[in-house]
């Protein structure tokens, strides 16, 4: 079913507009999230997205690093689940390295904003669906 999965997910990836990621609370529960698309990405291994500090997401990663991440194509009914883990990085390259002008309407300090972090999140495995049928894959 995948040929090329770097090429088939990344292609998906690339067109979506929303992205789904959790965190697990401190119960053990899963907590799921609409976010915007990553802001980088290196194959389909790790992806960087940009959120507030101060948010239960930062404080859940902090806690349990586990992690998954979604993206659904609902025009195919298609979609890819990324399992993985959560790094949070407040290091001026990796949030500079992701910043855009835009974002100054959520961290009005700026790049240097202490709200203002980076999600570095490293893929482990995944599971591709399309055509009715479900895939499970590793990322070597």
């Amino acid at each position: 079913m995948l040929r090329d999965a770097e090429k088939t997910i990344g292609n998906l990836i690339d067109k979506q507009s929303v992205s789904f990621i959790s965190s697990v609370d401190e119960d053990g529960f899963p907590n799921t999230k609409a976010m915007l698309p990553p802001r980088k990405r290196e194959g389909i291994q790790t992806f960087y997205f940009t959120t507030n500090t101060s948010s239960m997401r930062v404080s859940q990663y902090r806690s349990n690093p586990k992690a998954c991440i979604y993206f659904c194509d609902k025009r195919f009914f298609r979609g890819v689940m990324l399992k993985g883990t959560v790094e949070v990085l407040e290091d001026s390259i990796s949030k500079e390295m992701i910043w855009q002008e835009s974002d100054i309407q959520y961290y009005a300090k700026g790049v240097t904003d202490p709200d203002y972090c980076v999600l570095k999140f490293t893929v482990t495995t995944g599971r591709y669906y399309a055509n009715f049928k479900s895939e499970s894959f590793s990322i070597t």
